[in-house]
Order: C-alpha cells, then structure tokens, then sequence
C-alpha cells in the first residue's frame, strides 16, 4: 500500500497579500467600494494640485519684503522666514536667544525619547521634565539671578510663550485635578461640598472670562501697594480653569473601577491614600487617557485666549505680524503656519497618549 504523502502548502494568492492585498481588502472589495474609492480619489487629487502648486511650486522661499514675492502666484512663505523670530520669541531681546534655545533643547531631550519604546533611561527624563526642567527654565528665561539680565514678562511671547503656558497648565492640572475627584467622591461633607462648588464653578464660565476677571478684577480686590505678575496672574487662572475639567474625566475613570477593587483593597487591610496609590488611581488614570490627553489638547489651544490680557503667544505675534503693510497680503501664510504649529505639538501630544495606551493595555479593550 502506497503510503500517503500530503501536498506541500501553497503560499496565499499575490491579490491577498501585500499592497495589493490591503488594497483589495480595504478600497476595491465590492462595486461600490470601488466607485467610492475612484470618486474620492478623483477630488482629492483634484483639490491637492492646485493646493501644492501654490505652497511648493509657485511659492516664494526668500526675500526681505513684498517685493520678493510680487513675481510669483504661490504663497509667500519669505514672510515666515522673515519674521520666525517674532514667531518664536516674541519680544524677547535678541541678544537673550540663547536662553529660549537651551530650554527649546531641553524641552525636546526630555519629551522626545518618550515617543520611543526602546529609549533607555525614559524613567530619569520624565522625572526631570517634572521637576529640573521648569526650574531651570524659570531661572534662564525671567534672569535675575546667577549674573543673568532680568527680562520682564511683558517682553516674553511668541511660541515659548505659548509652550510656557501650556507646559505649566497642564503639569499643573493633573495632581490638582486628581485632588479635586477625589474630594468629590469623599464622605467628609465639607470636603466633598467644597469640591463640588469649586469644580462647578469653574466649569460654568468661560476661559475668557476668567482671564479677564485675573488680569482686570483681581487687582481691585488686592490691599494697596500688593500685586501679582500679569502672567502668574494668567497662569493661575489657566490652571485653575483646566483643573476642574480634568477632575471629572479623572472622576469618569474612578466611578468605571469595579466596587470589588475598592472591597479588596479594603480587605487588605490598606488604608485610604495606599488603596488609591497603588490600586483604584493607577487603574482609573490608564482607563481616562483619551480623555486627559483630550483636555491637554484643548488647553494647548486655549492659550490664544491670553491676547485679551496683554500677553502675546504665537498666534498674536502672526495677528500683529500680518497687518505690516511692507509684506502686504500675508495673513494666509501666517495662518497657515500658526496652525500648522499647533497641529504639530496636538498630534504629537495625541500620538504619544495611543502609544502609552497601547503599552499600559491590559485586556480591557476587545
């Protein structure tokens, strides 16, 4: 009898693999996935051309004024050239850059090997960027100590103003927004009451107007000869602001953990501030990731809002940069470019929260 041999695996078709494969799966499957595909394809390349031609192709790269760009059709982008400074330091003294490179440079070792899994030493950076980084910053940028000229915040803006904001904003909201749910959920009535008025305070009037009451009402209310910085001033509202909407997306994750992490850690004998250390917050933190990054998001942006007070972030200095009338009609490019700074640090902040996703996911996802 003839011993049965079975036939050699044969690998997949070329259609179900590859480019062609995803292809197929994804944009040519049925008829109408078909007719869709080459319909969107069309207007999107018919939209895109015209869009290149004038940002690359027809576009002006130098120049000093308007005259560089008279002869072209595309976009003046020698304005941004022109003007980056401005863009990026605001009204700071030239001669101080140097100071905004350092914390520009440190800013960028600190955050950026967290994008990557593999960095070592990611630990130690998070930890500086949390404690080193703004005291080292605060001393390059105000001066006034170790033999560095002071520089008043009225000359600060710009980008650095915009990241400065930012930064404080958010490594602030985050511990005061924890604080803030949990004095929510407690069952000391004060505390819990005292939280509550706050949060819903907070939330029920708008960024601006709590700007304007910080920087204008404040310092009627503040005893003769007293007064704070306008940009402490701004920081402090900011915070505040951001602080009681990040209070329920934290109290969202902490009302998600089952009763049964709060009863075991109970029966493991852990007090209040342990369970919630090391067993209900680390849980609830990973579960609200989306929605705190969200809120960083929306408090990057926000901070356009400080042009009310005086305070001029990068958005303002394109605002006041586009009315020179040696450039002429520049405000597209201008905007362009300060939308597409803000996009740059969002996605950023946005690609590193599914990261950190991805590697806290536990097996709650299907």
């Amino acid at each position: 009898m003839n011993e049965f041999k079975p036939l050699p695996s044969l690998p997949p078709p070329a259609s179900l693999t590859g480019v062609v494969g995803w292809l197929h799966k994804n944009l040519f499957s049925t008829p109408l996935y078909t007719i869709l595909t080459l319909v969107v394809g069309y207007l999107v390349i018919s939209s895109l051309i015209p869009v290149l031609d004038w940002a690359i192709f027809s576009a002006n790269f130098t120049g000093n004024d308007r005259s560089a760009c008279e002869s072209g059709t595309g976009a003046c982008w020698a304005f941004i050239g022109n003007r980056i400074n401005i863009f990026a330091y605001g009204s700071y003294p030239a001669a101080e850059y140097w100071r905004l490179d350092i914390c520009f440079a440190l800013l960028v070792l600190s955050f950026g090997p967290q994008f990557f899994d593999k960095f070592p030493y990611k630990m130690w950076l998070g930890v500086f960027s949390l404690t080193g980084f703004p005291v080292i910053c605060f001393y390059l940028i105000s001066g006034g100590a170790f033999g560095l000229e002071s520089i008043e915040t009225g000359k600060w803006g710009g980008l650095a103003l915009t990241l400065m904001l930012a930064y404080v904003g958010i490594v602030a909201a985050l511990p005061f927004g924890i604080v803030l749910a949990l004095g929510r959920r407690s069952e000391m009535p004060v505390i819990r009451t005292f939280c509550i008025a706050f949060i819903e305070l907070w939330r029920g009037v708008p960024l601006i107007s709590v700007l304007f009451m910080s920087s204008v009402m404040l310092p009627l209310f503040l005893p003769e000869g007293m007064n704070f910085d306008k940009l402490l001033r701004a920081l402090i509202g900011i915070t505040m602001f951001q602080s009681a909407y990040m209070a329920e997306v934290i109290r969202g994750g902490l009302q998600a953990i089952p009763r049964g992490q709060y009863e075991a850690s109970k029966a493991l004998g852990l007090s209040y501030w342990k369970s919630m250390g090391l067993i209900i917050l680390p849980q609830a933190l990973k579960l609200v990731i989306p929605g705190i990054v969200n809120t960083f998001i929306a408090l990057f942006k926000d901070t356009t809002l400080v042009l009310i007070i005086g305070l001029l972030d990068i958005l303002a200095t394109v605002q006041a940069s586009i009315t020179d009338p040696e450039w002429g009609s520049v405000a597209t490019e201008g905007y362009v470019f300060a939308a597409l700074c803000f996009w740059v640090f969002c996605f950023g902040m946005s690609r590193y929260s599914q990261s950190l996703e991805r590697k806290l996911h536990t097996g709650h996802k299907r």
